[in-house]
């Protein structure tokens, strides 16, 4: 198991609510390239991984995107703690408002819930970190677009933090992609693995 500890991995500070922007920050909770799905993903994948230290990655990897989803809901509720009807009238933030007050809720910035369907485990070593590869680098791209949209250095900078975290994955799951093709079968996992009956 690991240990927690009761503060944000980066501190979250923001002085002004902002529920538009909030809106937008919301999808990187429940969105399809979120933090929500990254931790299910990785700590999904791990049981089928036949090699420890990789289990160990996805282990590590997956618990820290627990930790950013507390960053990501952290932003979110301090965009929209103590709002008025008529902020929240006025932001277009009513919808949300109907259904969850201003709870968090995990969902993406078009509005669609979270779904299981928003990420895969395979079991299949080299497809599964390929996948995990991938979902980094839409993640990456997702805060990109959010900094485009946010100058608030107390909103970009705990999101350009966040930032540089998918790049970090992205290099070990690289690393740990090597590892798996190190060990497998030399001559052709796919085509030759004995586990595979083949057609004849």
């Amino acid at each position: 198991m690991w240990r927690y500890e009761k503060r944000l991995q980066y501190p979250v500070k923001i002085t002004a609510t902002n529920p538009k922007l909030a809106q937008v920050i919301i999808s990187q909770f429940g969105g399809p390239d979120g933090e929500l799905a990254a931790s299910m993903r990785y700590l999904s994948q791990r049981y089928t991984m036949p090699y420890r230290e990789v289990a160990g990655i996805l282990t590590d990897i997956g618990t820290e995107e627990l930790a950013h989803m507390e960053i990501v809901s952290t932003i979110v509720h301090q965009l929209t703690r103590n709002l008025s009807i008529e902020e929240i009238k006025a932001s277009g933030f009513d919808k949300y408002y109907v259904d969850h007050t201003l709870g968090l809720y995990p969902a993406a910035a078009s509005g669609p819930p979270f779904t299981a369907a928003y990420f895969q485990s395979k079991g299949d070593p080299i497809t599964d970190l390929n996948e995990d590869l991938a979902a980094e680098q839409k993640a990456r791209t997702t805060y990109d677009n959010i900094l485009r949209l946010i100058k608030d250095p107390e909103i970009s900078d705990p999101i350009r933090f966040l930032r540089e975290r998918e790049v970090v994955h992205y290099q070990r799951f690289g690393e740990a992609l090597r590892i798996v093709q190190d060990k497998l079968d030399s001559k052709n996992f796919y085509a030759f693995n004995p586990a595979f009956d083949r057609l004849k």
